[in-house]
């Protein structure tokens, strides 16, 4: 049976900045949007007790908090930081599958310190992130990964939970089926509509009508209302896209101006794709208006891309093609999907003609 510790950084991003400026301590805090336009990235749980939450607009979390403050993200101190919690990782084990720079999967049932429990690996993980980082973890322990990330959420902030296997259906059972991972709202009230209201009525309902109602991931469900997750932690997860956006000061009108935003947007992709070393097939254009609808268009090629001219070019086209006057646009942004390893040698694939899939 495996030993599986999930940990996660409480209010990550916001944390830093409050971390690195005092005078921001103890106060609501909002990274990313301002005050006039824009999405809130991640909240300080001073504010979260206001109602404000990660993408959510920052008109409305400034409705919700008037003394809210905003500052600018900056990604390059947070990814610092995270490589410094990683090597904390690794001192414990090397099975560790990173979900993103906040949080992160360890199979601590080898560790390297040779601790018996996997609560002692937690809490030492969680000390030395305090004591190196100034910063908070929470951190579930639990035999499946399932399990694990479900109990990292319950005593957070700056806490732990831990779910051992003869405690663990009770505890399933009476989880609310919204507090079950891959559960959405949508897929959650379409299970509330067939009686399904927690891990019991899931665990109790038949598995054919379950693969009936949801297809293939019935079968998930089915399986982690019943204590059973197979999945192994991945030293590697496979990125599937790689993309950037940006909200603008005020809405954009003119197809000029758009473009060179696009290509702002395909110079900051086409540079982390070239860090990456990786190259994609897919990209798909974000168009975000004033009222807050927003449209994807996508084109896929025959051979990978990871230039910025060619990324420029090919989003300008579809920028392009759906353009119109009288449009008002808070929003682009660009993705770059179907991803894979960059060629070592040979022609550039970019500079060969681009083959449409249509």
């Amino acid at each position: 049976m495996r030993k599986i510790v999930h940990i996660d950084m409480d209010a990550f991003f916001a944390s830093v900045e409050q971390r690195d400026n005092p005078e921001l301590r103890g106060k609501p805090v909002a990274v990313g949007g301002s005050r006039r336009r824009g999405v809130v990235a991640a909240a300080s749980y001073e504010a979260r007790r206001y109602g404000v939450r990660s993408a959510m607009p920052s008109v409305t979390a400034l409705r919700r908090c008037p003394d809210l403050i905003f500052v600018a993200p900056r990604f390059e101190a947070y990814k610092a930081v995270s490589r410094q919690i990683h090597a904390i990782f690794q001192r414990y084990t090397d099975l560790i599958e990173p979900l993103s720079l906040d949080e992160a999967y360890l199979d601590v049932t080898d560790n390297r310190p040779g601790i018996p429990l996997a609560t002692a690996v937690a809490e030492r993980i969680r000390e030395d992130i305090r004591a190196e980082t100034g910063l908070t973890a929470s951190a579930g322990v639990s035999y499946n990964k399932f399990l694990a990330k479900i109990a990292s959420d319950i005593n957070k902030p700056d806490g732990m939970f831990v779910i051992p296997p003869q405690r663990a259906q009770g505890f399933i059972d009476r989880l609310p089926i919204e507090r079950f991972h891959g559960v959405g709202r949508a897929t959650a009230r379409r299970m509330k509509a067939l009686g399904i209201d927690d891990g019991r009525s899931l665990r109790e309902f038949p598995l054919d009508e379950l693969l009936r109602h949801f297809g293939k991931a019935g079968l998930h469900f089915h399986a982690v209302a019943h204590g059973r997750d197979e999945r192994p932690v991945r030293r590697e997860r496979r990125r599937k896209s790689l993309g950037a956006e940006t909200t603008f000061d005020s809405d954009l009108t003119r197809l000029d101006a758009l473009l060179q935003r696009l290509e702002a947007l395909s110079r900051e992709v086409a540079s982390r794709l070239d860090r990456l070393g990786i190259q994609g097939r897919t990209l798909t254009l974000k168009i975000k208006f004033a009222d807050f609808t927003q449209i994807t268009r996508a084109r896929s090629l025959q051979e990978p891309v990871h230039r910025a001219e060619t990324l420029h070019a090919l989003a300008s086209e579809l920028m392009r093609a759906h353009f119109r006057e009288g449009m008002r646009i808070r929003l682009l942004g660009i993705t770059l999907s179907r991803l894979e390893a960059r060629q070592p040698r040979g022609e550039p694939p970019d500079e060969r003609q681009l083959r449409l899939t249509l």
